[in-house]
């Protein structure tokens, strides 16, 4: 896409849309409340609002990058589409067993999640391949019309196909899948050897459960939404922004919604990789704040993590194996229930709680003024003086100082005897310790020292609360970019055109096969390409190799990245040296006289990234221009201090802004602490470094 095009991204958030048109190689941008009844109506309100910033007509867009959290939500709150399971016979209740591994050892009354489908909607076929792929008992056609048929009288709108080891063999689900197509034409219809390819078949059959879950959902919003833009006069190409931080087709997304449960996340996450590669930085701590949740991922050498399988709809907040798995490829982050919108209570232990549950935008948090009552972070954060109330979201949103006053006496005050300020003071500390300790935990999980890292924050609400997390963390520098408050938007407008494409298939470096293995990549790069290709046909498309390698006996792989070299001419040795070599640095050290087995063979289809102009970076020898003072609740020194009040766009490059100091813009607001200082550099990031 040339440099020149008017481009424009959306993200739909659970509190705000986000809209962001790119012009020229300027921005234009707009926070709109989310309509959760019509999602495409918000965005069509934020295109007319940057539209007329830019002094064009929607007509003139010419590429539109959409992400949501529609997936996720629709999974959440269980609002899915009426769906049944097709599957081996003996393998029903999959779902319901899970992996009967117990996340939380000694709770004797453990909450699992329920699973997605009922046991009446679970339907059975005699049929069985084995691990190797080889057809043990042959499916029937007349067996498969017998089930179709039973289905049929449920009324089912999409159905899930799922059967054991189809990802090696998958002729019995395309023959469920034409069979359904020729009797149920109008029901929409997942297989998982298309949705998700891989062994473990709790994984594979919740994932392919999910997609069919909230297919017809994300078809019918898709639909609406190219129907409205095409109303406005936009013809232009759709793409979505999908988890694993690429864009595909709208029709692809169509086909496999399950792929955009963490589409917004991912945006944000490709953000900050493009800022760490405008500063050279190795090591970045990504920190994304909204209305809804907080999103904690790390990016080394400019490429953020990613994962296989990641869980939505957790039942215990912090606790992996409680929520739903979703096998696809996936940015690897932390996510959390806390954001703006979380809402705080005292529990039954007379312990302060934020989150998960969120206010969102309707009716929002108390200050909105909206008939919410409950107290938000947003509250908390405008009684301790971070928020103007009367220049929130560039003013088009009045705050009730009042209002955020009795709901955090109310809720919070009067069972712990606490005034409003210390009750907001323990809400923020109780959010911002949250989302350390998600932090330290990420971090340790792989290995990694965060007093190395460099943060950078967006969303809306991060950079009220990047500054405490930093001093919390022992993070010694933070970035906040230009755009933060709509950084996932922005993120989507630099995301590469990519499709990751897996399969299992399962080999000992003591059986290595390079003939199959070169065959079964070379498959592997054509589908991934094709996605690619079906979105842009001229694209220069590079190829990423990953294998997930482990000791034979071992539970789970390790992801080991392949140059096109090494996977495409294989070599056992070449293989074990770069398990080795990645093993040492998570586990400390190899171990020795074990074979080593691979499950999951992975080729990543991508346009290459778009070039980055690299910063010269300012020490700030020049006194910022201050535009006024206000009190500000320094959470590190327990007191209100006199605070500068400095206007962002009123920063000139090399202006240094010494903490405390707040930094006012529409869409967000940057809290400088009082053991900071901002500087700004020439490309209009704010660095917030410790005083000299």
């Amino acid at each position: 896409m040339k440099s020149s095009s008017i481009r424009l991204g959306v993200d739909i958030g659970g509190t705000f849309t986000d809209v962001v048109l790119e012009k020229q190689g300027r921005q234009y941008s707009t926070k709109v409340l989310t309509t959760y009844a019509a999602p495409e109506t918000a965005i069509i309100d934020g295109m007319q609002q940057v539209c007329a910033k830019a002094d064009i007509v929607p007509a003139d867009i010419e590429q539109i990058i959409h992400g949501t959290t529609l997936a996720t939500n629709a999974l959440i709150e269980r609002r899915g589409a009426k769906t049944a399971l097709i599957t081996t016979e003996g393998f029903r209740d999959v779902i319901e067993m899970r992996t009967e591994s117990r996340f939380e050892q000694y709770d004797l009354n453990l909450n699992l999640p329920e699973p997605l489908l009922p046991r009446q909607m679970r339907f059975t076929v005699p049929e069985r391949v084995n691990a190797k792929g080889d057809i043990m008992v042959a499916l029937e056609r007349s067996d498969v019309e017998a089930i179709v048929d039973r289905i049929a009288e449920t009324g089912v709108e999409s159905i899930a196909v799922g059967l054991i080891h189809s990802y090696l063999n998958d002729s019995h689900e395309r023959l469920i899948r034409e069979v359904l197509a020729a009797r149920l034409p109008e029901v929409m219809v997942s297989i998982s050897s298309e949705v998700s390819p891989q062994m473990r078949e709790y994984e594979r059959f919740n994932t392919v459960v999910a997609n069919a879950y909230i297919k017809p959902l994300m078809k019918s919003y898709l639909g609406r939404l190219e129907a409205r833009l095409q109303d406005e006069g936009v013809r232009c190409n759709i793409f979505l922004m999908h988890s694993g931080g690429g864009i595909i087709s709208i029709d692809n997304a169509a086909d496999f919604p399950v792929r955009l449960v963490e589409s917004g996340p991912a945006g944000g996450a490709v953000f900050a990789a493009h800022i760490a590669a405008r500063y050279a930085l190795d090591k970045v701590l990504s920190f994304d704040m909204g209305g809804t949740t907080a999103k904690i991922c790390l990016i080394k050498h400019q490429t953020p993590k990613t994962a296989r399988v990641f869980e939505v709809a957790r039942t215990y907040r912090f606790k992996k194996g409680s929520g739903m798995p979703i096998s696809i490829p996936v940015i690897d982050m932390v996510e959390i229930g806390a954001g703006g919108g979380s809402l705080a209570h005292v529990d039954a232990m007379g312990q302060i709680r934020v989150g998960p549950e969120s206010a969102g935008s309707e009716p929002g948090p108390a200050c909105y003024g909206r008939g919410g009552e409950r107290p938000g972070v947003t509250d908390a954060d405008l009684v301790l003086g971070k928020l103007d109330p009367d220049n929130f979201a560039g003013g088009s949103i009045k705050l009730y100082p009042d209002a955020s006053g009795t709901a955090l006496i109310q809720h919070i005050g009067q069972s712990l005897e606490m005034e409003a300020t210390e009750a907001a003071f323990g809400v923020a500390e109780v959010v911002d310790e949250n989302m350390a300790n998600a932090a330290r935990v990420h971090a340790v999980e792989n290995g990694e020292d965060l007093s190395e890292y460099t943060m950078i924050a967006f969303g809306g609400a991060a950079p009220l609360h990047a500054g405490r997390l930093c001093e919390k963390l022992g993070v010694r520098r933070l970035l906040v970019p230009p755009g933060a408050g709509v950084g996932s938007a922005i993120g989507f407008l630099r995301a590469p055109f990519s499709f990751e494409a897996n399969r299992s298939v399962y080999m000992k470096l003591s059986d290595f096969n390079p003939e199959q293995i070169q065959s079964l990549l070379t498959d592997l790069k054509s589908e991934a390409t094709g996605f690619v290709r079906s979105c842009d046909p001229d694209a220069n498309i590079l190829a990423e190799f990953k294998v997930y390698m482990r000791y034979t006996g071992q539970g789970w792989e390790i992801p080991i990245q392949l140059s096109e070299s090494q996977a495409m001419n294989p070599n056992a040795e070449t293989f074990q040296a770069r398990f080795e070599e990645d093993y040492t640095k998570l586990f400390g050290r190899p171990v020795a006289g074990m074979d080593v087995e691979i499950t999951v063979w992975s080729v990543n289809a991508t346009t290459p990234p778009e070039s980055v102009a690299p910063v010269e970076t300012s020490q700030g020898d020049m006194a910022a221009q201050l535009n006024g003072t206000r009190q500000l609740f320094d959470a590190a020194r327990r007191s209100f201090l006199d605070t500068h009040v400095i206007e962002r766009s009123s920063l000139q490059s090399g202006q240094r802004a010494h903490g405390p100091a707040v930094l006012t813009e529409a869409e967000t607001t940057i809290i400088v602490p009082a053991s900071r200082d901002a500087i700004r550099q020439p490309d209009g990031c704010i660095d917030i470094v410790i005083k000299d």
